[in-house]
């Protein structure tokens, strides 16, 4: 069975879109999912890229016309005037639910969704305890899980870092090291599950 580490930040529309494809793929082929999600601005400043707010003003413009494409293209609304907020919060909460077992899956779509979608903002307790709810999960998750949360959340980073991630969503295929980054290449990762 092949081993996906999936790399993902609670603030990364591109991981928003991703929807639901890695884990009907994984289910296709058999292989398991590791949810690892990771401060994305930190991860920037490691591996050579630039935080948004330090792009140039014609990257962005071209950012939010290929959100507006592929918002349209898999038929998912987007909110793209959602203001930056604190991902950790949710990224702890889908560590514990990790920990406790569940539809992990369910509960990043559930954040994900409530951001991008509903504009609301993921660092509230109460959005996610709604999120933890939706997903199956009990809501009290959200205040246990703070501690090993964020010493998780500090250890994905170094991992990530050590594996050669250098954005998010990125998708690494542990069998056979291989990688891909972006929820555009779902498709090859697909093709080269099917290879194993």
């Amino acid at each position: 069975m092949a081993q996906i580490d999936y790399y993902l930040s609670t603030i990364s529309p591109w991981a928003y879109l991703a929807g639901d494809r890695l884990e009907r793929i994984a289910a296709r082929h058999g292989a398991s999912v590791t949810y690892r999600p990771i401060d994305a601005m930190q991860l920037f400043d490691r591996t050579g890229g630039t935080r948004p707010q330090n792009r140039h003003p014609s990257r962005m413009d071209y950012r939010r016309q290929e959100l507006t494409r592929w918002s349209e293209h898999l038929d998912l609304p987007i909110r793209i005037d959602v203001p930056m907020t604190n991902p950790a919060p949710a990224a702890y909460a889908i560590i514990a639910a990790q920990e406790a077992g569940g539809d992990v899956a369910g509960l990043v779509r559930a954040i994900l969704s409530a951001r991008f979608a509903e504009g609301r903002d993921i660092a509230e307790d109460e959005v996610i305890r709604a999120a933890l709810s939706q997903a199956g999960f009990d809501p009290g998750l959200a205040d246990r899980g703070l501690f090993v949360g964020a010493e998780t959340y500090a250890r994905n980073l170094e991992r990530a870092v050590e594996a050669g991630v250098f954005g998010v969503p990125f998708y690494h295929v542990l069998d056979s090291d291989q990688r891909f980054w972006g929820q555009d290449r779902l498709d090859f990762l697909d093709r080269h599950l099917a290879t194993l």
